[in-house]
């Protein structure tokens, strides 16, 4: 299959999540009853409480929200490749994933297959954002949803799918993958154990743009490892 899809037919994409309130002391009551209950699931000692646990909270689509889509594509320029990145960023969850859809949709409009690229993105990106997007109001593309179509019609890659080989044990992180194919990290300044902290406490969001972005250039150099193809450098590297 990857070998029939082309690095310039791929919208690579990454997100960051937190929890929705600041604290769980400013979790509503209603909420908070089903916040205890998920916890119970994730206590490993007599230390962990729902209260202690809510930093994880984020990464739960239904006790999270998205603060940023880092979406990156590859094209042709000069005899060479040029990468373009775009974040879609905000504390307003509504306005970000509007901007998202409408891209999107313009892919679906642009008469090309296009696919999507996350890592882990098919158990986190992808439901992650249709979820999010079911529970701001906003249809779900039709590129973003695998439900009811054959394996070929389906347009979401993994890279950590795709590095399995059919293996079904074996978990890589991205960073894991850069490391071994010698491109630069993209932890060098925070890692995504950080991102509540950087959002609630420090108020810098945008550090948690910018170490998106790095994640979704990662993605998309890692991509291009699995192809055989070059990498690109620096200087190939558009933020728009």
């Amino acid at each position: 299959m990857l070998n029939d899809i082309r690095p310039e037919q791929v919208l690579f994409l990454d997100v960051e999540t937190v929890p929705q309130f600041p604290e769980y002391t400013d979790v509503p009551d209603q909420k908070k009853k089903f916040w205890d209950h998920k916890a119970s699931f994730l206590m490993k000692s007599e230390h962990d409480s729902p209260a202690s646990l809510y930093e994880r909270a984020g990464i739960y689509s239904e006790f999270g929200k998205i603060v940023c889509i880092s979406s990156a594509f590859i094209k042709p320029a000069d005899g060479k490749r040029e990468i373009f990145v775009k974040s879609f960023f905000g504390h307003n969850e509504t306005d970000l994933l509007s901007s998202f859809y409408d891209v999107l949709c313009k892919l679906e409009s642009s008469g090309s297959r296009w696919y999507l690229c996350a890592h882990n993105g098919k158990e986190f990106d992808f439901p992650y954002i249709s979820r999010r997007m079911l529970v701001n109001g906003i249809p779900v593309p039709g590129i973003l949803d695998p439900r009811g179509k054959w394996q070929k019609e389906i347009q979401l890659l993994d890279t950590m799918e795709l590095w399995k080989f059919g293996d079904y044990k074996n978990f890589v992180s991205l960073d894991l993958l850069a490391d071994i194919f010698g491109i630069p990290s993209p932890k060098d300044d925070m890692d995504g154990s950080q991102v509540y902290g950087v959002y609630y406490r420090d108020k810098n969001l945008q550090r948690i743009m910018e170490y998106c972005q790095k994640d979704v250039i990662t993605l998309a150099q890692v991509f291009l490892k699995f192809k055989g193809e070059k990498l690109l450098d620096e200087a190939q590297m558009r933020m728009v």
